[in-house]
């Protein structure tokens, strides 16, 4: 896969943080069924502006808004097939937007990638299921809500398929199979309850060993999840993931209420960055942050390894 050959030269990899936090930050008013992808109709400039928050900070690969931007979400607030397809493929346009705006005025030297968020049955629901995996579904109807939006977004001039917050086995085992029609390179992240198990309580050994040799999958990780589980879950996939990539991007470790939309507690960059450090002696390729990690965390981020970077090349960037 090329996408090997430059994840090579960037070691760990810097993506994105969380975009709902940077949008929020704006003013915007994300209590809807369909959260940041509301704004793919309703305010594309301000997810626009969000991107370049990020790629200003160091971000080397950037997050779509298409995490909740599902068909079945899509038509279910009214619009019709051909506009959810358009909507779809709209998020993958404005990163494209924002890294040309990026690229002209300096900001990046090096042209970053785009990864086009797939969101799991569960951010369709809208109601925290992601964080549970107890949707109570059969493998076909995991199957048809998947496979219409990846074909979308394989055919669009995303990098990388990102499947996003996956939180149990079942829903994994789908995705491997329709990746594997997929032409476009893809990770997988899941979400985590503890450092030993999914968060519908499936071994993290036994979801990894399905990508295991995925001729299309990457790199295995984990997302939203506590970054106090981090550091373990990184050994356990080391251990079960093959030659796969390891990718960690972990939420504040605030808590949120489904019920409320409100999350409680504090975030702190400095307590982020100095987890981060621990990670990639453990073996993480790519990092980055979910829900609650803005552009300070991944700024913080950046400057750490590539002044550690530099001291390793005596002076020339790594």
């Amino acid at each position: 896969m090329k996408i090997d050959n430059i994840l090579k030269g960037n070691h760990p990899f810097i993506i994105d943080g969380g975009l709902s936090n940077v949008l929020e930050a704006q003013g915007c008013d994300l209590d809807h069924k369909l959260w940041t992808a509301d704004l793919l109709d309703k305010n594309p400039d301000a997810i626009i502006k969000a991107h370049l928050d990020y790629l200003k900070a160091g971000a080397q690969c950037i997050t779509t808004s298409s995490y909740q931007a599902s068909i079945p979400g899509l038509i279910g607030i009214g619009h019709n097939l051909k506009t959810a397809e358009k909507l779809i493929l709209k998020s993958i346009q404005l990163a494209e937007i924002a890294i040309e705006t990026a690229l002209k005025s300096g900001i990046v030297k090096f042209k970053p990638l785009i990864a086009a968020s797939i969101g799991p049955y569960g951010a369709y629901l809208a109601d925290g299921s992601e964080y549970l995996g107890n949707y109570g579904v059969s493998d076909n109807a995991l199957r048809d809500f998947h496979r219409e939006r990846i074909e979308i977004l394989d055919r669009s001039n995303a990098d990388i398929l990102a499947c996003e917050t996956i939180p149990s086995f079942q829903e994994a085992r789908v995705l491997s199979e329709i990746l594997f029609d997929v032409e476009k390179p893809a990770w997988i992240a899941f979400s985590c309850k503890d450092e030993e198990h999914l968060s519908d309580g499936s071994k993290i050994e036994a979801c990894v060993s399905i990508f295991r040799d995925h001729p299309k999958v990457f790199a295995v990780g984990v997302n939203c999840t506590d970054p106090k589980y981090i550091s373990g879950i990184i050994q356990r996939m080391k251990a079960s993931g093959g030659g796969n990539k390891i990718i960690v991007y972990p939420n504040s470790g605030e808590a949120y209420s489904a019920k409320s939309k409100t999350w409680r507690g504090l975030s702190d960059p400095k307590y982020f960055v100095e987890m981060s450090k621990e990670w990639t002696k453990l073996g993480a390729d790519i990092i980055g942050g979910c829900c609650r990690i803005g552009p300070d965390h991944i700024r913080r981020i950046s400057d750490l390894l590539l002044r550690t970077n530099v001291n390793r090349s005596n002076g020339r960037p790594g």
